[in-house]
């Protein structure tokens, strides 16, 4: 988060963010209070308005950009934002509101015509035909769709730089062991997420501020499943290649403890809950470290199995990429 100083006896600190989340709370003592994550383009901050008045902070709402003061503090080992005043941005603010947006690396358009690029190289017919159609579908959402609410690739194009990320991925351990279908893997790389643009409310930022109900109930493997089996009927798909897809989406998060409704049980849907992970994992760390000096470790990680990530330094560079060019 980027701090303008307003006190340095007080500690006080101004800051341009969003709202990234925002849940009203209740004290031990019944006193209700806010508890949020602040976001701005250089990272995200938890954080804490227990002043809360419900008439004066009633407009405040997820992915709403404000203007806040106050001052940083250690919650647990963690930095924790502790709210005295905040409000929306206004237009005297002369403030760029598109700068506090964190994006994906590459250019979303570029990403995308990359992902068709691979598709249109498929020699298997009805799997080009049914990825292409879920894609399709999707239209212009999957442009700035972030990957997850709060978690890895939680930014503007966050969704398509993890599907590319994952399908270079694809491509080298297809180099090693030749025995995978290539392209069956690939078409469970491209649509296993899909589901996701259903799951988050998420903006016109491309920002996600909560799950839907549907997300809650159903949730983006079981609704991508039912995503392939309504498509395969619908274009006279082969069953058991629809059967295949379905598989892969409803197991590629490996286990039912992470969401799986099934285990993997074909070699490619084994690759592509690895690659999955494996890509989501190196998300983290690397953004766990991104603001830790050299030889230092990061705060405790939740998403990494509470785990501290230690900066050895001896790489270069903020984001992890896979080479996305090579073909």
């Amino acid at each position: 988060m980027k701090y303008i100083e307003v006190n340095k006896q007080l500690g006080l600190k101004d800051c341009y963010c969003l709202i990234k989340s925002l849940d009203k709370k209740t004290t031990r003592n019944g006193k209700p209070y806010l508890d949020m994550i602040l976001a701005d383009a250089s990272g995200e901050v938890p954080a804490k308005l227990w002043d809360y008045d419900e008439i004066k902070h009633a407009d405040l709402a997820p992915s709403m950009p404000v203007k806040v003061r106050g001052s940083e503090e250690e919650f647990k080992g963690a930095p924790q934002f502790r709210v005295n005043n905040i409000r929306p941005i206004v237009d005297s603010d002369d403030f760029d509101v598109s700068q506090l947006v964190v994006s994906a690396p590459e250019d979303s358009k570029w990403m995308l015509d990359e992902i068709y690029a691979c598709l249109d190289g498929f020699e298997d017919g009805d799997l080009k035909k049914i990825v292409k159609y879920l894609l399709q579908k999707r239209g212009e959402s999957l442009l700035n769709a972030p990957a997850a609410v709060n978690m890895h690739h939680a930014e503007r194009g966050g969704l398509l730089f993890h599907t590319l990320s994952m399908l270079r991925i694809a491509e080298r351990i297809c180099e090693v062991y030749p025995f995978l279908d290539r392209e069956l893997l690939l078409s469970g790389v491209i649509i296993h997420d899909l589901g996701k643009i259903d799951e988050m409310e998420i903006n016109e930022l491309g920002l996600a501020s909560k799950y839907t109900t549907q997300g809650e109930l159903v949730g983006h493997l079981v609704k991508g499943a039912i995503e392939v089996e309504i498509a395969a009927k619908e274009l006279g798909i082969d069953e058991e290649t629809a059967l295949l897809l379905e598989h892969l989406v409803i197991s590629h998060h490996g286990v039912p403890e992470f969401g799986a409704a099934k285990y993997p049980s074909f070699v490619e849907s084994e690759v592509l809950s690895v690659i999955d992970n494996l890509d989501a994992t190196l998300f983290e760390m690397n953004t766990a470290i991104n603001s830790v000096n050299i030889g230092d470790f990061s705060s405790r990680q939740w998403s990494l199995d509470n785990r501290r990530i230690y900066n050895h330094g001896r790489t270069f560079g903020t984001t992890p990429r896979a080479d996305l060019k090579k073909r």
